[in-house]
C-alpha cells in the first residue's frame, strides 16, 4: 500500500523499474505502471473508434443562388403560381409540353424564382416505387448508423443556418429572426431528440405478464411501416419538409414529401441538403423523395397501396379529403389541422411582464402559425390597459424583406415579414369589417399594407382588434394572419368557456400570477397542449406529443408517441424457461372433449384460482381445477 501511494503521487520519482539494489522494490510497481498506460491506451483505441464510427461527416451543399440578398430576378407583376401561364417566357427554356408547370416567385419582392415541374400520377408513383425499392436496404441499418445521419444532418445546419434561414426568408417573405425561432430551433431540438432518445422510444420493450402467462416473456418491438408519407404546410418550409424526414427515416422507413406548391423552391433545395448526407454516408437517397404537384394530383399519393402512413399538416378542408381518399387502403393518418389558440390571462396578471410574449405569439411569422395565439382572452378589469399596451406596440411594427439590398447591407431592420400570399386579403379585410359592424373596436391596421420599397403585393397591416365578441365570426375561425383579437371576460368559468368555444382544440396558454390556478384551469381547456405563462414551448420540448383534438385533428406527431406512430408495433410471447415448462392442452380440454361437464369444471375452476375475490374463493378454484383434472 506505501509503494502505491507513491506510485499515484510521484509515480516517475518513486517507481524503480528495474528493481535495482533496493529493499523496498516491487515487480508491483512495473505491473501497476504498465496496467496504467495500457488502459490508457485501449480507451484512446476505442474513444478513436467511437469517432471515427459515430461522429457527424461534414459534406458540402451549394448555396442557391437567390439566397444571396443582392441577387436580382425578373419582377412578376401580379405574382401568382400560374403566373407562367400569362407570361409564358417565365417557363423554362427547355420546355416540356404537355406538362403542368409551377412559379416559384419570393412574395415580398415579386423576383420570379424558377418554374418548376408540377408532379403528375405517373411521375408520383415512380417516386414512390423508388422510395420502397430504397427502403429494403436503408430499413437493415442500426441505430447507432441513423444517429450518425442525424449528428451529421445537426452539424451541417448549425453551421450553415444563417443560409438556410435566408432560403426560407426569399421563399416565403419571412423575416431572419421568424426563421432563426421557427425553422432552425425548432429543427436542431428535434434532431437533437432523435439522437439522444430516438432508440430507447423504439426499442424492444419488455411488458408485464399476469399469474397465468407468469411461465412466458412478452415483448414488443417497433418494426418499421415500410414507405410512409408527409403532406406540409408552406409556413414553416425547413422544418416542415425536415421534422417528418428526419423522424421518418430514424425509425427505418422510406418517405415521400408533398411539399406545398407555395415553397417547392427552398423546400427541394432544403431536402436535398439530406440527399448529400446520405450520399456521403454511402446510403441510398431514394428514401427520401420529394413531390410537388397541383391537388388534383395528390391522390396518386394519398390512395397508393405502398404508402403505409400519412401525415398532413395544412387546412381542415384538405385535411378531410386527404382523410377520406387515405381509407382506399386504410392507410393510417396523423392529422395537425391548425386552430384558434387562446391565452386566457388571469386576474392581476402583470401585463407589461408578459407583453413581449404575447406579442411574439401573434405576429411571429407575420401570425401565420399554427400554434400561434389567435385570441387574448383577458379580464374586464385589464382589459383597456391591454388594449392601450398592444395597440401602442403594434402601430409601431415594421414591415418589409430582409432581402431586399439597402445601403447599410441587405438586413433590413423589420419586425413582419410578408405572407405568402395575397389570396386571402379580401376575406380578412372583410372579417375585420364585420366585427367593427358588430361593435368590435380596430384603431390599428386592418387592410392590406402597400408596402413603399418592396414589389411584393403579400403585406398585411398588423392589427388590433378590441372588444371582439366570442362568439363573431372573427373569434371563430383561424386567421393565420398579423392579427390581435382582444375578447373580455368577467369570471374565470367564463374565460374557460370561450376558451372551449370554437371547433378548434389545438394548443393553448395560461398566464397568471399563480401557477396552480394556471394549472387548474389549463387541465379544463379542450386542446392538445398547453403553455403556462409561455407561448408554444411545448414544441420546443420534442420530447412531447404534438396535436390537437376536435376540429384541429387527430393523432400526434413529436415525442415517443410520434415516432412509434411511424412504426409497426409487434407483439411477441416466448418461453422463459424453454426447457423446463412450455404450454400443454389439459386432457380434459383436448381435441375431442371427452366430458362437457368435466371441462367446464376445468375452467371455471382456473378462472376462480386466477381472479376470484379472496384467497377462499381462490383455494376453492383450485380444488376444483384439481378434481376436474382426475
Amino acid at each position: 500500500m506505501h509503494s502505491l501511494f507513491y506510485v499515484l503521487f510521484h509515480p516517475l520519482k518513486t517507481l524503480n523499474l528495474w528493481l535495482e539494489d533496493d529493499p523496498n522494490a516491487s515487480i508491483v510497481d512495473v505491473l501497476y505502471l504498465f496496467t496504467t498506460f495500457s488502459a490508457f491506451g485501449i480507451w484512446l483505441v476505442f474513444d478513436r473508434y467511437q469517432k471515427a464510427v459515430n461522429s457527424a461527416v461534414p459534406f458540402r451543399h451549394a448555396a442557391p443562388e437567390a439566397a444571396d440578398p443582392n441577387w436580382h430576378s425578373r419582377v412578376i407583376h401580379n405574382a401568382n403560381l400560374r403566373s407562367h401561364l400569362q407570361e409564358p417566357d417565365l417557363l423554362p427554356l427547355q420546355f416540356g409540353g404537355g406538362r403542368d408547370y409551377i412559379t416559384c416567385f419570393d412574395p415580398a419582392n415579386n423576383l420570379h424564382l424558377q418554374s418548376t415541374f408540377a408532379d403528375d400520377e405517373r411521375s408520383i408513383e415512380a417516386k414512390i416505387k423508388r422510395a420502397k425499392n430504397a427502403q429494403v436496404k436503408w430499413c437493415e441499418t442500426s441505430f447507432s448508423e441513423r444517429r450518425r445521419v442525424m449528428r451529421s444532418l445537426l452539424k451541417w445546419l448549425v453551421e450553415n443556418q444563417e443560409l438556410c434561414a435566408r432560403v426560407a426568408c426569399r421563399d416565403t417573405g419571412k423575416t431572419l429572426v421568424d426563421a432563426a425561432l421557427g425553422e432552425i430551433l425548432t429543427t436542431c431540438s428535434k434532431l437533437e431528440w432523435l439522437i439522444n432518445h430516438g432508440e430507447r422510444a423504439l426499442r424492444t420493450e419488455t411488458r408485464y405478464s399476469n399469474l397465468m402467462m407468469s411461465y412466458k416473456r412478452s415483448q414488443v418491438i417497433y418494426e418499421p411501416k415500410g414507405v410512409v408519407s408527409a403532406i406540409v404546410s408552406w409556413n414553416y418550409p425547413l422544418h416542415n419538409a425536415w421534422s417528418p424526414i428526419i423522424a421518418s427515416i430514424f425509425a427505418g422507413n422510406a418517405i415521400v414529401l408533398k411539399a406545398s406548391e407555395h415553397v417547392i423552391w427552398s423546400t427541394e433545395w432544403f431536402v436535398g441538403a439530406i440527399h448529400k448526407c446520405l450520399e456521403v454516408l454511402g446510403y441510398d437517397a431514394d428514401i427520401v423523395q420529394t413531390v410537388c404537384c397541383w391537388p388534383d394530383q395528390a391522390e396518386a399519393l394519398t390512395t397508393s397501396p405502398l404508402i403505409k402512413h400519412i401525415t398532413f399538416i395544412g387546412s381542415e378542408e384538405v385535411g378531410r379529403k386527404v382523410a377520406i381518399a387515405a381509407t382506399e387502403h386504410l392507410t393510417p393518418v396523423t392529422l395537425e389541422l391548425g386552430g384558434k389558440d387562446p391565452a386566457i390571462i388571469l386576474p392581476d396578471t402583470d401585463l407589461k411582464k408578459w407583453a413581449s410574449i404575447w406579442m411574439r405569439g401573434i405576429f411571429q411569422n407575420s401570425g401565420q402559425n399554427c400554434i400561434g395565439i389567435e385570441r387574448l382572452i383577458v379580464h374586464s378589469e385589464q382589459y383597456d390597459e391591454l388594449y392601450d399596451i398592444l395597440a401602442d406596440r403594434v402601430a409601431k411594427l415594421r414591415f418589409g424583406s430582409v432581402l431586399a439590398p439597402t445601403r447599410e447591407g441587405y438586413i433590413n431592420t423589420v419586425d413582419c415579414g410578408s405572407m405568402i400570399s395575397n389570396d386571402r386579403f379580401h376575406a380578412l379585410e372583410e372579417l375585420v369589417f364585420q366585427a367593427q359592424e358588430d361593435g368590435a373596436r380596430v384603431e390599428v391596421g386592418g387592410k392590406e399594407l402597400l408596402h413603399t420599397s418592396c414589389e411584393g403585393r403579400s403585406f398585411f397591416q398588423a392589427t388590433v382588434v378590441g372588444d371582439a365578441k366570442p362568439n363573431s365570426r372573427i373569434a371563430q375561425v383561424e386567421l393565420f394572419a398579423p392579427i390581435a383579437l382582444l375578447v373580455r371576460y368577467d369570471d374565470i368559468d367564463e374565460a374557460i368557456t370561450i376558451a372551449n368555444g370554437t371547433r378548434y382544440g389545438l394548443g393553448a396558454s395560461v398566464f397568471g400570477p399563480h401557477q396552480d390556478l394556471c394549472i387548474e384551469v389549463a387541465k379544463e381547456l379542450h386542446c392538445g397542449m398547453v403553455s403556462i405563462n409561455d407561448f408554444g414551448v411545448f414544441y420546443l420540448s420534442q420530447d412531447l406529443p404534438f396535436g390537437g383534438t376536435k376540429a384541429s385533428g387527430y393523432g400526434r406527431f413529436g415525442g415517443p408517441e410520434g415516432l412509434r406512430a411511424l412504426t409497426n408495433p409487434k407483439a411477441i410471447v416466448t418461453d422463459r424457461w424453454p426447457s423446463f415448462i412450455q404450454t400443454s392442452i389439459p386432457k380434459v380440454l383436448d381435441y375431442p372433449i371427452r366430458s362437457l361437464v368435466r371441462s367446464w369444471d376445468f375452467v371455471h375452476g382456473l378462472t376462480m384460482l386466477l381472479y376470484a375475490d379472496g384467497y377462499r374463493a381462490r383455494f376453492n378454484g383450485l380444488l376444483q381445477l384439481s378434481k376436474a383434472s382426475r
